[in-house]
């Protein structure tokens, strides 16, 4: 069971905070604190005060593609690669163009192609479900993206903005790969990281590289590329072993580390493709808390955040988020899960 809602669209995140007059770190925070069951109202600079000396924030470095490749009537999204030899062979989703915004395009056929800019050939090879489709470009897709894409950008969001506008303080460029941005890291500035180490707060990287989602379908994520590095591993076990928390910079973080916890307990380096889906069932046993945005109703990641914070807990967060009109998506306000 997770929490439902109805989200008004007035509360949808139309642009960045720098074009609403305010810094990135400048977006609000809501806390949520299980021990007590009780939320409390910040902004995202106070982060610092909220955590402890010897706590442990695990943030992912993927970086964000211009994964979109726009034609006159739709849009083609570029979500993972298929796990496999062939390094062209992507899940894509087709998008049908409506003016500014676009929808699930429900056409195509095996063996189809469509012509791309530059030159490029997309061939449909089967449904991957029934939104999403195996692919092959006729050349290498990511730097095919780099010349020809543009960042992903929903109905929601009113115009495009610069790829820098998509990348996170973490991101790093030798690990392109999110054709979404890890977008709970998009509030870090340098200024707010340099604080939080002065304050004795750790950090550790690892990799998640996140496909499309579908803002129509709340389908439960599929095979994503993670990598959880020796360093970050030994650092969890070291920060849990001394008592401190562990807390995920968003899903992406918890779920490369559940994937990698074995069968004692303990969180072990790995790499490859995860399928891992964090349920209230199962709950978590790699991370104390989450650091997160506000997600859409019936959205497969609000199990997630009822593993960690419990229905009742997450049930009041968005209840006073609704109430004090907090602002959802990539571009809107976070949300502090903490024991």
């Amino acid at each position: 069971m997770t929490v439902e809602f109805t989200l008004p669209a007035a509360l949808e995140a139309h642009e960045p905070p720098e074009a609403r007059g305010r810094t990135r770190d400048g977006v609000r925070l809501l806390v949520s604190r299980r021990a007590a069951g009780e939320v409390s109202h910040h902004e995202f600079r106070d982060l610092p005060a909220l955590l402890a000396p010897g706590d442990l924030l695990v943030v992912n470095t993927s970086s964000t593609l211009p994964a979109a490749v726009r034609l006159d009537r739709i849009s083609v999204h570029f979500s993972t690669p298929v796990p496999g030899p062939d390094e062209r062979l992507w899940i894509t989703e087709l998008r049908r163009l409506t003016g500014k915004s676009s929808h699930p395009y429900s056409g195509g056929c095996p063996g189809e192609w469509i012509p791309l800019p530059g030159g490029a050939t997309l061939t449909l090879v089967g449904r991957q479900t029934d939104r999403l489709w195996q692919a092959r470009l006729s050349t290498d897709v990511v730097p095919y993206l780099r010349r020809h894409g543009v960042p992903i950008r929903y109905g929601y969001v009113r115009r495009d903005w610069p790829a820098a506008t998509y990348q996170t303080v973490f991101a790093n460029d030798r690990s392109t790969g999110s054709a979404e941005m890890p977008s709970a890291a998009r509030p870090f500035t340098p200024e707010l990281v340099t604080r939080l180490v002065s304050r004795g707060v750790l950090m550790a990287p690892i990799t998640l590289h996140t496909g499309v989602a579908s803002p129509e379908a709340h389908e439960p994520p599929y095979a994503e590329r993670y990598e959880v590095p020796e360093p970050t591993a030994a650092l969890v076990e070291h920060v849990r072993s001394r008592g401190g928390r562990v807390i995920a910079v968003g899903t992406t973080a918890v779920r490369a580390l559940e994937t990698s916890v074995d069968a004692s307990g303990r969180v072990q380096p790995s790499e490859g493709w995860t399928e891992h889906i964090v349920t209230p069932e199962q709950g978590v046993r790699a991370v104390d808390g989450l650091l997160t945005g506000l997600h859409e109703p019936k959205s497969s990641h609000l199990m997630m955040l009822t593993a960690i914070a419990g229905s009742e807990l997450l049930t009041a967060t968005y209840e006073a988020a609704l109430a004090e009109r907090y602002l959802w998506h990539e571009f809107g306000d976070s949300n502090l899960i903490l024991p």
